[in-house]
């Protein structure tokens, strides 16, 4: 899941405040409203950034890296944009919460009202055992269930309400999967069971199947670009465009997984990793692909440096990223690949065997990326179009995922 739609606006609230900084500051337990307890209006979006760590997640202001809470909460903690600017769905071994990150943007006629308030874990939750993928695709927000194999719909623009309608699809077999809702009431969805998965299928919105391939041995993650929806493969990848699924193969034969894109509704193009070796306990790969869904064409990039499956990020206007192990952040034009830049963010790292094991990791919000360190329990946030470090911050406790809200209004459907 991306954060699609993000507005202008957003990047420029950032810079404004945060341009010339470029100083490692401490980030504070708490802000002048989460004290006051009370809604305060901004002069424009405030956008905020959740970290979940071993124990809660803190929320930090996207811009100052100030922290303005933090909500504790146990077991192994994922986050993901709800895809309304303003919530979070935070999953542990059961379920996914909704977490209110307190900032958003209050419709007014021809304007809006931007304001803030305490951040807050919400009693809104929906069981799904074994919580996976959260995917936000035409204003409909989709949480998979592993355990379950269930897909729960629900409009993103009512995400922090209680009485929001749901719809609810099971899969004939549960399996570590990932859907993408569409505006129409269809579904693509992923195919398997607890011991393989083979591709994806295409559903009506009364759940009867349209179109199917089993042409994509492992299927794990997807993006959707500009007109269609990646899925990768352990031997290439499948392009979904309306109601016909592409298979496109690995420019190498054998094993060739892709299994980690990052796309953006800006640009045609998907970024995502690229691995051969099926009998690596943890390959480090140092070759990304950029998939092209106009010409459904695989193109390789190599790096100087491996990366995980924490390092692939979109900017805005669909510049790609790429965290290095070496510490670097790449900068790739999104057409040929070729590296545009890089900036020095963390000493070099040594990817951890176990995946659950906090690592250094990039996100974007709007034209600012943020790259999280755990040696050194720092947040560092980037300019992604003039490629300079706009702040640094040291946080309190040894950061894992990230997911942003802008607090702007969403985008009309």
């Amino acid at each position: 899941m991306r954060l699609e739609h993000t507005i202008s606006a957003v990047a420029a609230a950032v810079l404004l405040t945060a341009c010339g900084s470029g100083t490692e500051q401490s980030a504070p337990s708490s802000a002048g409203e989460a004290a006051a307890g009370g809604t305060v209006e901004q002069r424009r979006p405030t956008p905020r950034l959740a970290v979940t760590y071993d124990g809660g997640v803190m929320i930090l202001d996207a811009t100052t890296l100030e922290q303005i809470a933090d909500l504790p909460a146990s077991g192994y903690l994922r986050v993901k944009a709800a895809g309304d600017n303003r919530h979070v769905m935070l999953a542990d071994g059961d379920g996914f919460t909704v977490l209110d990150t307190g900032t958003w943007a209050k419709e007014h006629g021809d304007h809006a009202h931007f304001q803030t308030a305490p951040p807050k874990l919400t009693d809104i939750r929906i069981t799904a055992p074994e919580p996976g993928h959260v995917v936000t695709h035409d204003g409909i927000t989709a949480l998979f269930s592993d355990g379950a194999g269930t897909v729960t719909s629900i409009p993103s623009n009512r995400i922090g309400d209680q009485s929001a309608p749901q719809s609810v699809y099971t899969a004939p077999h549960p399996h570590h999967g990932v859907a993408v809702p569409r505006a129409d009431g269809s579904l693509v969805i992923t195919t398997g069971d607890e011991t393989v998965r083979t591709g994806v299928q295409i559903l009506d919105a009364q759940q009867r199947q349209i179109a199917d391939s089993t042409e994509c041995p492992g299927v794990h993650g997807e993006g959707a670009a500009q007109d269609a929806v990646v899925f990768g493969c352990e031997n290439g990848v499948l392009v979904v465009r309306g109601n016909q699924i592409t298979k496109v193969p690995a420019p190498t034969p054998g094993y060739a997984r892709i299994g980690n894109v990052a796309a953006t509704q800006a640009h045609p193009v998907v970024l995502g990793d690229y691995k051969v070796d099926k009998a690596a306990k943890l390959e480090r790969p140092t070759r990304v692909s950029l998939i092209d869904t106009r010409t459904n064409s695989v193109r390789l990039v190599d790096l100087p440096a491996s990366y995980s499956f924490r390092s692939l990020a979109r900017g805005q206007f669909g510049e790609m990223i790429v965290l290095g192990t070496d510490g670097r952040l790449r900068f790739l034009n999104p057409d040929t690949g070729a590296v545009i830049g890089e900036l020095a963010v963390t000493e070099p790292w040594v990817e951890s065997t176990t995946w659950q094991d906090p690592r250094p990791a990039v996100s974007t919000l709007g034209s600012v990326a943020y790259v999280t360190d755990p040696a050194t329990r720092t947040v560092t946030a980037i300019d992604i179009p003039t490629r300079t470090v706009l702040r640094k911050a040291t946080v309190t406790q040894v950061p894992d995922e990230t997911a942003g809200a802008t607090g702007a209004q969403m985008a009309h459907q």
